[in-house]
């Protein structure tokens, strides 16, 4: 027999109570009709994950809140849109922030100015407003291409807030940590050069990103390859297992290639994004073997390493 599902209920009770008729086409989603006959949609995933976690009293508070929330994020959208008329696109409040695919549906991918950043891994314009983060409309860009929009998010999540970095060695493998207080640190992916060298570091670098305040980056060449992913995905596991929104224990290998060969401007501006290939060893120490998940190029460079330290 298939249990109710209680949470959703309880959302959708809250979006009649307001006034709107509303539907869950799946777990993750909600489709509201609004008083002008659109329909929008809105993911629900990290709500249910918040109202699993509080009593069946505090419920229907909390869905009245999402609710709530959702009506302020749609009048500002309508307030983007007026100002996109306008010729009033606010640069200044764009950042871009990085989800995991499975954090946005894929309905409503079409919708948002977003773009695959790796394997598992989107990146999505979205607005800044000072008590909430809302991922940028395609309709709300007027005449402004969907490239601009993510160069002008770009500087102002690289320059425009503050980060800091530093390099700390886990096992004998020294770390760079690139983190801030904000969500939007994952942007210096697209300015890598500016901490790792392509012409120093010629075989990239293995780069992590456990939670949206952090990105990990170790150049590969200093250690000995197998420690050092061991230790990137040591590290990126624990700030995934406690972090808050957490993004993914993966690892990539940055190639640096066409991206990087470009200068920044240029790059930031020309739509495409870093070269990222998901890399993983699995070490049993016991009986002294390492196992590579990677595609071939990544598999070939690590043969070639291993030759190289004997």
């Amino acid at each position: 027999m298939t249990e109710p599902d209680v949470l959703g209920r309880a959302l959708l009770k809250a979006f009649a109570d307001r006034g709107y008729e509303a539907i869950l086409p799946d777990a993750a989603t909600v489709a509201v009709t609004l008083p002008d006959g659109t329909q929008v949609k809105g993911d629900v995933q990290e709500w249910r994950r918040h109202a699993g976690r509080n009593s069946m009293a505090a419920l229907p508070g909390i869905a009245a809140e999402f609710v709530e929330q959702m009506e302020k994020n749609l009048r500002r959208d309508a307030e983007l849109r007026q100002a996109v008329r306008e010729d009033a696109l606010p640069a200044d409040d764009l950042r871009v922030r990085i989800y995991t695919e499975d954090a946005l549906p894929q309905e409503v991918w079409d919708t948002l100015v977003v773009r695959p950043l790796a394997p598992g891994l989107l990146e999505s314009v979205v607005v800044d407003y000072p008590d909430s983060i809302s991922p940028l409309q395609k309709s709300a860009l007027g005449g402004t291409s969907a490239d601009e929009a993510f160069a002008r998010a770009l500087a102002r999540s690289v320059d425009g807030e503050p980060h800091h970095i530093m390099t700390r060695e886990l096992y004998g493998v020294p770390l760079t940590h690139i983190s801030g207080e904000h969500r939007y640190v994952g942007a210096h992916m697209h300015v890598l050069k500016r901490y790792v060298d392509p012409a120093a570091s010629p075989h990239g670098a293995l780069v992590a990103f456990p939670i949206p305040e952090l990105l990990l980056v170790h150049p590969i060449g200093q250690t000995q390859i197998f420690s050092a992913l061991e230790a990137v995905q040591a590290l990126a596991a624990r700030h995934v297992e406690v972090g808050e929104k957490a993004l993914t224990p993966e690892v990539y290998w940055w190639r640096p290639g066409a991206y990087e060969a470009l200068d920044e401007a240029a790059a930031l501006a020309g739509g495409g994004v870093p070269d990222l290939r998901p890399v993983r060893v699995e070490i049993d120490k016991e009986n002294a073997r390492a196992s590579l998940l990677s595609d071939e190029a990544f598999a070939d460079l690590v043969r070639r390493l291993l030759d190289e330290q004997g």
